[in-house]
């Protein structure tokens, strides 16, 4: 999706991968090799006047002799990567995110009050719920141990939020567009719905652009970024952010005048950035690889919905496939 954004402008794209048949080999020149293959990324850098990433699971390391090349930066990939640096740095912004405790070895988790949950999570790797532990009891403790004993881990409070939101921001490395606050809904960890914009007051949506709108300018952000918030009873707590387009801002395709991909090409550009217009209210419902049948009848029976496969071969249980937009403000709508 985002090489199609930058074709659409007139640009052409080169991708690296290790897999010869990912998505964009559909739509652009691939190096297939491994993503920290410093030979292949020389000779991406060479044969391309910008750089970008579009996941975090890249070597920052590996990219470092690119950097010049590279408007995202390599400070915001190192960040992303890894929960203890992404923690340290949202507080030193002056952003709230949950209570939390670096835990070095299972042994820092001895003094771990048991009268309240928390979430154990790797430092690094972790996603869709992979690489987490929410601990309520002693077995549980147990098995954050284990966690522990792999890697550094930190230690959050559990929070008890009302909705997850997530704010979708560009920008050019000056400027910034900051798109509908999103509201999300899971599904065994893996997001599920997003509803556009979100069920939230107009204090709080002000709050989610504000707080956006601080970590994109303390990063001198270039390209999209995404900004997962918790709402809770009495505030909003940051819960990572996404150095990327996001999967909760899909539906930016349809309902808003410009798309989170349409503004990362120009953000990494440095091209002048339009303010977002939402459009249309919509509901984006992510398919799964189990759910590759019934998006395909649903889309069948509802004409007027959006669907997006993203053409991989293999359609993996909880793997995602694709995504259907639908303009509507029922967002009762599901598969």
């Amino acid at each position: 999706m985002m090489v199609i954004s930058a074709i659409y402008m007139g640009y052409k794209v080169i991708t690296l991968d290790p897999d010869p048949t990912c998505p964009a080999s559909q739509v652009a020149q691939q190096i297939v090799a491994p993503y920290d293959d410093a030979a292949a990324i020389a000779e991406l850098a060479e044969r391309s006047d910008v750089l970008t990433y579009e996941f975090e699971n890249v070597s920052a390391d590996a990219l470092a002799p690119y950097e010049a090349k590279l408007p995202q930066g390599l400070d915001l990939l190192r960040i992303s990567q890894n929960r203890i640096l992404e923690k340290a740095f949202l507080t030193q912004v002056g952003v709230k995110v949950a209570p939390y405790t670096v835990i070095n070895s299972p042994a820092d988790l001895a003094n771990l009050d048991l009268s309240f949950k928390h979430v154990v999570k790797t430092a690094t790797g972790g996603y869709d719920g992979h690489g987490q532990v929410v601990v309520e009891g002693v077995e549980d403790l147990a098995r954050a141990e284990v966690l522990a004993s792999h890697q550094p881990c930190v230690s959050e409070e559990f929070v008890d939020y009302l909705k997850e939101i997530s704010v979708i921001i560009s920008g050019n490395g000056t400027s910034f567009s900051v798109f509908p606050v999103c509201e999300n809904e899971h599904r065994q960890n893996i997001l599920d719905k997003t509803i556009m914009p979100a069920r939230i007051s107009a204090y709080l949506e002000k709050e989610a652009r504000q707080i956006a709108l601080k970590i994109a300018k303390s990063l001198k952000l270039s390209g999209t970024m995404c900004v997962e918030m918790f709402v809770t009873q009495h505030d909003i707590l940051v819960n990572e952010i996404a150095p990327r387009p996001h999967n909760s801002g899909h539906a930016t395709i349809e309902a808003c005048d410009f798309s989170q991909f349409d503004l990362h090409i120009r953000g990494v550009l440095g091209l002048k950035l339009p303010q977002v217009v939402l459009q249309s209210q919509a509901v984006m419902l992510q398919v799964l690889g189990q759910d590759m049948s019934a998006a395909r009848e649903f889309a069948q029976e509802n004409p007027s919905t959006h669907l997006h496969l993203y053409g991989k071969i293999e359609a993996k249980e909880n793997r995602k496939m694709g995504h259907i937009t639908v303009l509507t403000d029922d967002y009762t709508v599901h598969l």
